[in-house]
């Protein structure tokens, strides 16, 4: 049975193909977001690491450092993302918010939350 498809478009979203919506984009940040944890892991390890073997004040200089503040907010925004990624997995196994309405406003609550969230565990976890 050959299907009459006669759209230009591809069948499957594409980047450069289709209008740009909060789904797509918390999509990407979902994939983008794994590898952000696996770094953090990765960073996290290695910095206890050096604590251990060059001791706590050169450390400590680069935790409490602008670079270390940034680093610990994107590792922290990227669990947080993928916790609340994998929550949006569980309601869409009920098959809820798969409609575009629901679907955009649960991405963009996702995306506020871990940023709140990121803001809010690197203020706790670096001494605020």
């Amino acid at each position: 049975m050959a299907s009459k498809w006669n759209d230009e478009r591809p069948m499957a979203p594409h980047l450069q193909v289709w209008r740009w919506h909060p789904a797509m984009l918390s999509s990407i940040l979902h994939r983008i977001c794994a590898i952000i944890s696996y770094a953090f892991l990765v960073k996290v390890a290695v910095g206890l690491l050096y604590f251990q073997l060059a001791g706590k004040v050169p450390f400590e200089g680069l935790l409490y450092s602008p670079l270390g503040y940034v680093g610990f907010f994107i590792g922290f925004f990227g669990f947080i993302f993928m916790a609340l990624a994998q929550l949006r997995h569980l309601f869409w196994d009920q098959g809820k918010f798969f409609e575009p309405t629901p679907n955009n406003m649960v991405s963009w609550l996702m995306i506020l939350l871990s940023i709140i969230g990121a803001a809010a565990a690197t203020y706790m976890a670096l001494g605020g």
